[in-house]
């Protein structure tokens, strides 16, 4: 059966600007689902700080263009929170910009991935020239909006990816958080950690203290997100450890699994592919991603993944 949750078409149009104050700004886009990731930006008197690209052309157009109407300062630098096409692929088309991210960002960025047509519902990617970043760090950096202080720190351990970093702005106590944190989606570890997520968020996101939250995916919201995820991430491990012992399958474990209110996010397949990472955490081996992103088309009645981009 289909098991992917989007209650809307996710138009462009239906994105948004939120203005967090002081020049801080999130780029929202419903409903968050694959490949419809949210952005942000951090006007200063002479330019402007943006996190993250989108996913196809016309939605990083769409992005650029109700950035201009915002402010007409230039882009002068894009921070990627990590390399998931989602936050990445639009990045050439910020080419006045200086493009900064970790150094295993770029390292994954200019690996050649195998098609995946069969993962996912095709979209129309647009045309958009590969542009990995070129200023690149191995823990953190600070970039100064005028006198505002952000802090762009690796968090130094696999948890979404083998690469995230978080871009904290502690005189407003808001965060950028990249794919770390989801709002009311499913998050996905398949190329990260389970166990590593979990004490990413509970060691280093939550004592931040951060009361507004930009995730990278799904509505702004505030620091009661941080335990929703968690609760998640430990449940998945949990029925990893139980499944293993039983002698399941990730896939088998996932079809046995009541996902109770979890159920409700968007893209609940993602236990396929978060369950094969949970193994691997627990000892079971490096994780054949091919073969995850297999078993979660096969778990989602063997057609692809619901993608609206």
């Amino acid at each position: 059966m289909s098991t992917s949750r989007h209650d809307h078409a996710a138009s462009i149009e239906n994105a948004t600007i939120e203005d967090l104050g002081g020049g801080l700004y999130a780029y929202v886009q419903p409903d968050g689902g694959w490949m419809i990731n949210n952005t942000g930006f951090l006007v200063g008197r002479d330019g402007v700080t943006v996190v993250d690209s989108c996913s196809t052309e016309r939605r990083t157009r769409a992005f650029r263009a109700k950035l201009a109407a915002i402010t007409p300062a230039p882009v002068r630098v894009l921070v990627n929170t990590h390399s998931h096409p989602d936050h990445t692929a639009g990045n050439g088309l910020f080419g006045e910009a200086a493009i900064v991210a970790h150094e295993q960002t770029r390292a994954e960025l200019l690996v050649k991935v195998p098609p995946l047509d069969s993962i996912w519902e095709p979209i129309d990617a647009g045309s958009v020239p590969p542009a990995p970043p070129f200023l690149t760090y191995t823990s953190g950096l600070t970039l100064w909006i005028d006198d505002l202080r952000c802090e762009v720190k690796h968090v130094g351990m696999p948890a979404h990816t083998t690469n995230d970093s978080i871009l904290w702005v502690p005189d407003r106590s808001v965060l950028y958080s990249g794919d770390l944190l989801f709002n009311g989606g499913t998050p996905f570890l398949v190329s990260g950690s389970v166990t590593g997520a979990i004490r990413v968020l509970t060691e280093q996101i939550a004592p931040l203290g951060a009361t507004t939250i930009v995730p990278g995916h799904g509505p702004v919201c505030g620091p009661e997100v941080i335990a929703g995820v968690l609760g998640y991430l430990r449940f998945v491990l949990s029925t990893a450890e139980r499944a293993r012992a039983a002698g399941l399958t990730p896939l088998e474990a996932a079809r046995e699994t009541d996902l109770a209110d979890f159920a409700e996010w968007t893209d609940p397949e993602r236990i396929v592919g978060n369950l094969h990472r949970a193994y691997a955490d627990l000892g079971g081996g490096p994780v054949d991603v091919l073969a995850a992103l297999g078993d979660m088309v096969t778990y989602n009645g063997g057609r692809p993944l619901t993608c609206l981009a």
